[in-house]
């Protein structure tokens, strides 16, 4: 769940991957980093900690160039450690690259293990350098050829922004798992050697909106978009069948995005309207579990014509880290960040929307906030079907034993969490909603075009035995 940003043909290019990365902040908050490409030679200031703390107006001035490729990081793969802080940089036989990547690569520890043998030396525990040493080790003429055979040796999601020499490239999986979009700032910017329109290319739309950018298209699955001052020219790798993650509609991405040719706000609205109608409840009043169950619940009221009230006021100024009293108040994280109103719970029977239950923990809390804020009844509705697996393509979910759905049935997580009633909308409706928005005919099979592995335990790419191996003997140690 990370964010990636590139950009060509600017004047500022670093100050609107600056921007861009602002934008795609939701996406990870771990790491930010900013590398410019300067006539084929790389600038990069790279930092934990969120876009706002990591640049300033002196950092950007050290990143001349027309061309920029951004990241921000939440770790799914290698541990959260300044050496993993992407975009990464390296000097091979074909210059200087960087690369940014949003996703995860099923093969990577076989891929690692392999080239370890052969005596390649990997400084990061990231899977995204696998990529790099793919490249090093071949032997096409340029280096776009060198990551058209890199990429063809991996298995699992990877959206990509490289920049080498005088090119910006970005790649997607065969599936297509993970979003990238395809925007231009019209001539605005003309070189002698670049041309006329800038091109942007980010994880989300809402990217391009905040620097004037039009989207163009989405990168299609399995394409390589190579960018320089001729154009644009696309290739493609052995197709697969589509496998977009629906997670991304169901939480990941910005509601004022639109992935793949889907308004999210909409896609979300229709979840809402589809869970109603799936698992309606006697009550006075729908309240969402801000920000994330937001639209979804008012879709929820809409269809069920209930009133839509934000019965939960969330703090949004909660760091990542905070001094947390050990026994003096009770539910300390919950309570730090979100806030039940009294005035309108109190005698009401309550239908609160959220976009998941994980673990359960969390809800269990907010169930309790809710009823001591006065509810006389709580009905949980969450506009996603049970989490019972872990993904293995982007998304930092927990082990399956950890998931609740794993190994509780819907009535024993409702009583875990003391809830008076828990209803999930279910796959088909969330795929139907999602394909509603698309403009797709519903599908006799509900995998078609999507991924839903984390609902339904059927993953598109086979999994090695050693998936994951790595990251968990990072954390162990």
């Amino acid at each position: 769940m990370c964010g990636v940003f590139g950009i060509f043909n600017h004047a500022e290019a670093a100050n609107l991957a600056y921007l861009g990365l602002h934008a795609l902040q939701h996406r990870g908050q771990e790491s930010a980093g900013v590398v410019s490409n300067d006539s084929g030679t790389l600038h990069a200031v790279r930092q934990m900690g969120l876009v706002a703390d990591v640049f300033d107006a002196r950092r950007l001035a050290l990143l001349p160039g027309r061309i920029a490729v951004g990241h921000v990081r939440y770790t799914t793969a290698g541990g959260s450690l300044p050496k993993n802080i992407q975009p990464l940089t390296v000097e091979y036989h074909s210059g200087s690259v960087a690369i940014a990547h949003n996703g995860n690569l099923v093969n990577a520890d076989e891929i690692r293990d392999r080239l370890e043998h052969e005596g390649s030396i990997f400084y990061t525990n990231s899977d995204t350098e696998v990529i790099l040493q793919l490249m090093a080790r071949s032997h096409e003429r340029d280096w776009v050829d060198n990551l058209f055979a890199a990429l063809a040796q991996l298995r699992g999601a990877f959206s990509l922004v490289v920049s080498a020499g005088d090119r910006l490239v970005a790649a997607r999986d065969p599936h297509g798992f993970r979003p990238l979009i395809l925007g231009r700032i019209r001539g605005q910017h003309s070189h002698p050697r670049y041309g006329k329109d800038a091109w942007v290319v980010a994880s989300e739309t809402c990217a391009f909106d905040l620097i004037d950018a039009e989207k163009v298209r989405d990168i299609e699955p399995g394409e390589l978009l190579v960018i320089d001052g001729d154009g644009l020219h696309s290739s493609r790798l052995k197709p697969q069948p589509r496998r977009f993650c629906v997670f991304e509609h169901v939480y990941f991405a910005r509601p004022d995005s639109a992935l793949d040719d889907v308004a999210v706000y909409e896609a979300r609205v229709a979840m809402g309207r589809a869970l109603a109608r799936e698992a309606p409840a006697e009550a006075d009043v729908v309240i969402p579990v801000p920000d994330s169950g937001v639209v979804a619940a008012l879709g929820y009221a809409k269809e069920a014509g209930l009133p839509f009230e934000m019965g939960l006021i969330r703090n949004h100024y909660v760091g990542r880290t905070f001094i947390e009293p050990k026994d003096s108040i009770r539910h300390f994280g919950v309570k730090l960040k979100l806030n039940a109103l009294p005035a309108l719970l109190a005698g009401k029977r309550v239908v609160v929307v959220d976009d998941s239950i994980v673990r359960g923990t969390t809800s269990r809390k907010i169930v309790k906030m809710i009823r001591a804020a006065g509810a006389s009844e709580v009905h949980v509705r969450i506009s996603s079907p049970p989490v019972s697996g872990p993904c293995y393509y982007g998304i930092d979910t927990p082990t399956r034993a950890e998931l609740i759905a794993s190994s509780y049935s819907v009535d024993e997580t409702a009583r875990f969490i003391e809830a008076d009633s828990l209803g999930y909308l279910s796959p088909e409706g969330l795929l139907d909603a999602v394909r509603r928005e698309s403009g797709e005919a519903e599908s006799g099979d509900v995998d078609e075009g999507y991924c839903s592995a984390c609902f339904t335990g059927r993953y598109p790419v086979e999994l090695p035995a050693s998936a994951g191996r790595r990251q968990l003997r990072l954390i162990e140690v």
